[in-house]
């Protein structure tokens, strides 16, 4: 049987050290599983001399050294731009390996999993049968919470870190970042959502944010300051209150919720500019409206630089 036969035959629903253990038996070359943080979540118990592969296991991730070197092998650019597999060959790499995406049920990247050829050449069919191993393993997490919830994580961690500036080095980032873009393919606008009320407490914010992710699965969110931020696509520019947040009966005009949105951008690395611009359009369509106690007043306001 070949290998993509032996991978397409793994039995599922047994986890994701039997999948990498069982694909090591395939493949005979070790297995490593990290996430998107480049945290260690899962591999083969083998013995190599590949230096990348003992800093991984023996640390639980990557340092900023190792880090800034596949940037500068351009690893991370291609791992941002690839679809499934990356093929990564350096001479200054001990042994080649290829890389695949894995997603969650909302088809957030949430992880990557890498083979070394350290044990055994690399045969013609590698390739094809690696992207379906990465297919299954995919496959084997779609009913996890715990990497649902993870890529929401992920959102909310990556946008304050760009907002606080923590973020801004794009040899290092782009990868990180890339992730944001996914989902969309045209020019972006960022939402800042208030309450009206004084009550911005953190768990009144998360419980609104848990509705609108709900709402709209394909916005991208993170809770900042006192502000539910949403990062969208352009074609959700020219809304109404009625369509964005529903009648006077929905939850989100019951607890005046109010929107402000920024002008168009395209570089997630500016993006406190925008953030500001949103929360500005939010606090002066506030202050400008006369009905403020009206719940048909207007609630999505949009920020003007005249």
């Amino acid at each position: 049987m070949c290998k993509l036969d032996q991978i397409k035959a793994l039995e599922t629903g047994k986890g994701i050290q039997y999948l990498l253990d069982s694909a090591y038996k395939i493949f005979g070359n070790p297995i490593v599983m990290f996430d998107t943080h480049y945290a260690l979540i899962a591999y083969t118990d083998v013995v190599t001399d590949d230096p990348l592969w003992n800093k991984l296991v023996s640390t639980g991730t990557f340092s900023i050294e190792e880090q800034e070197f596949f940037s500068s092998e351009r690893f991370t650019e291609d791992v941002a731009n690839a679809d499934k597999l990356v093929v990564m060959k350096s001479n200054k790499l001990k042994y080649d390996r290829i890389l695949g995406n894995i997603f969650n049920r909302e088809s957030v990247k949430v992880a990557n999993i890498v083979i070394v050829e350290c044990k055994a050449p690399f045969g013609a069919d590698i390739q094809v049968a690696f992207e379906a191993f990465a297919d299954k393993v995919t496959n084997e997490i779609q009913d996890d919470d715990n990497f649902t919830e993870y890529g929401k994580a992920y959102h909310n961690d990556l946008i304050k870190k760009l907002l606080d500036h923590q973020i801004n080095d794009p040899m290092i980032y782009t990868a990180h970042v890339q992730i944001l873009y996914d989902g969309f393919e045209d020019y972006l606008y960022l939402a800042a959502v208030g309450l009206l009320q004084s009550d911005t407490s953190h768990d009144k914010l998360v419980f609104f944010k848990g509705l609108l992710e709900n709402r709209y699965p394909s916005f991208k969110f993170a809770i900042y300051s006192d502000y539910i931020v949403m990062i969208m696509s352009s074609k959700y520019n020219n809304l109404s209150t009625e369509w964005f947040l529903g009648d006077q009966e929905n939850p989100f005009v019951k607890n005046s919720l109010f929107v402000g949105i920024s002008s168009s951008f395209e570089n997630l690395y500016e993006l406190r500019k925008y953030y500001n611009e949103a929360v500005t359009a939010l606090r002066n369509g506030i202050v400008n409206s006369n009905e403020i106690a009206n719940s048909n007043r207007q609630r999505i306001f949009f920020y003007d630089n005249n």
